[in-house]
């Protein structure tokens, strides 16, 4: 059990004994295979050493699984939690509450069977974090709870001056508000699953994996494909190409609503003590959490096939969590995303008003640049073809597409580009294929970075970047003009470019 909440510093306590059922299995599940190859290596050569080898082999994992909860302890004080860990090097891991960023719960499914959860502490150092692996599903709900509300306690102390005497107890505090839920799973969601890509990760690496040991799987071989693709052949080339279509995208679509069950099951997003909390997944269940005063913006992300049907895709932009960005909605109604997001900014229609264009000059950029890969391409192409002697028929055909799909990419992102203020955030908006829009408070820009290349100078453009400690750390606005840029900076950070603007106002 974690210490009382009411009586902290009692000592240090144990992570939950159950633990000696996880790491043991865990640790032969990650040496089974190097022990199967040292086993069939050694019956390949003597048989002597197996009444050796094999005990070890078992025996090993068993103990080094369970070296970690007899050496790790952990207690929580007024400010501090502490975890002291290590058999040879002692360590001790200390975090003051009041830096306490995020409290973050995961289960894979063998922690779900034995009722234990993984705690992760983050402070916002360095993506440093605290873990406590692993407490029982109860202790580790408590420790968050306890953590979040010692948080909030500690970052409002009660100052005193020297010799005066102490102010008034403050009155008791209200309540707290109960969570409010800001979206939760809706499975009629599933139909955007086909059309968001993610996935296909998955599927390239199945892909990767097969034709790695393809080679050695005793039903490929010659004749094996040679009596596949005669069988193949004895049909109708049209009947071969729509089987094998449908039945890929047969393929995709299982796999695609399958992954999607499996990361958003039981989905909700609650806003609780000060923080976004998110809770998803079927067998390996996450609990994120990220402390609102540590959000400074959203992102909207709308992929080309998601955008067809009206999906979309939203993460915050936070400082002091892992990779600054969190996705906290699953691929859902753009409605559902821009209210959302909207909710999190508390800055209504940041995430829908329309966005400054900026100029037929930066549409020709737009083009151009899309041109110029296409034209990289077909040299390449030309190039292949004199060498191997291809017909320059084909050539010609590959030009064509490559020209109407790159304009069509052209026009695409610069249809995406634009920027706006709204209130206190600045809108960036981007993207060819897919089109993101990324919302940004200006409390939270920490400078700007303005960069002309040799056209853009002859053309008086200029992309201006928000540099920021949240998200990816900057958000870029592509080819505006320089004194829209230097304007759209000054208005959205007034002071932060008076110097700047002085000195560029002062004759030479």
């Amino acid at each position: 059990m974690i210490p009382s909440p009411g009586s902290p510093g009692e000592g240090w306590s144990r992570l939950s004994p159950r633990k000696l059922l996880l790491d043991p299995v865990k640790a032969v599940g990650q040496a089974v295979v190097p022990v199967v190859v040292a086993l069939v290596g050694i019956s390949q050569s003597d048989m002597k050493y197996w009444p050796l080898i094999f005990p070890l082999a078992v025996l090993a994992p068993l103990l080094l699984g369970a070296l970690p909860w007899l050496t790790t302890h952990y207690r929580l004080s007024d400010t501090q939690i502490q975890v002291r860990s290590g058999v040879l090097n002692k360590t001790t891991s200390t975090a003051p509450l009041d830096r306490v960023r995020s409290v973050d719960l995961e289960a894979s499914l063998l922690h779900r069977i034995l009722g234990l959860q993984k705690v992760q502490v983050g402070t916002g150092v360095d993506d440093d974090r605290i873990t406590l692996d692993a407490l029982a599903a109860a202790d580790a709900q408590a420790l968050r709870t306890t953590l979040l509300r010692r948080r909030a306690a500690v970052e409002q102390p009660v100052e005193v001056a020297d010799g005066a005497e102490p102010a008034a107890a403050p009155p008791p505090a209200s309540p707290e508000p109960a969570p409010a839920v800001l979206a939760r799973i809706d499975w009629s969601w599933l139909r955007f699953a086909p059309f968001s890509l993610a996935r296909l990760v998955l599927l390239a690496g199945a892909v990767g994996l097969l034709s790695q040991v393809g080679d050695n799987l005793p039903i490929w071989n010659e004749e094996t494909a040679t009596s596949a693709w005669e069988w193949i052949a004895g049909f109708a080339l049209a009947a071969v190409v729509v089987v094998l279509t449908v039945g890929g995208l047969a393929a995709w679509v299982a796999l695609s609503v399958a992954g999607y069950v499996v990361q958003w099951w039981n989905f909700l997003l609650v806003r609780e003590h000060g923080s976004l909390h998110l809770t998803t997944g079927l067998f390996t269940t996450r609990s994120i959490t990220v402390e609102e005063a540590r959000v400074r913006g959203v992102e909207l992300t709308e992929p080309v096939l998601l955008r067809i049907v009206g999906g979309a895709e939203l993460s915050t932009l936070a400082t002091g969590v892992e990779n600054g960005v969190t996705q906290v909605l699953p691929p859902c109604p753009r409605g559902v995303a821009t209210s959302v997001g909207e909710v999190v900014l508390e800055q209504p229609e940041a995430l829908t008003q329309d966005l400054v264009a900026h100029g037929p000059k930066a549409r020709r950029r737009a083009w151009f640049r899309q041109l110029f890969s296409a034209v990289d391409v077909i040299v390449v192409a030309a190039a292949a073809a004199w060498w191997f002697d291809v017909s320059w028929v084909w050539v010609a055909a590959l030009a064509v597409v490559l020209l109407v799909v790159a304009a069509a990419v052209g026009e695409a992102s610069y249809r995406h580009l634009g920027h706006a203020l709204a209130g206190d955030h600045l809108v960036a908006g981007r993207g060819a294929l897919a089109r993101i829009r990324t919302v940004l408070e200006t409390d939270g820009i920490i400078g700007w970075v303005v960069t002309q290349s040799w056209w853009q100078r002859r053309i008086g453009l200029a992309d201006l970047t928000a540099t920021t400690a949240a998200g990816a750390e900057s958000v870029l606005v592509r080819d505006v003009r320089l004194d829209v840029a230097v304007a759209l900076a000054d208005r959205a950070t007034p002071g932060l470019l008076t110097d700047f603007l002085r000195s560029d106002a002062e004759p030479a």
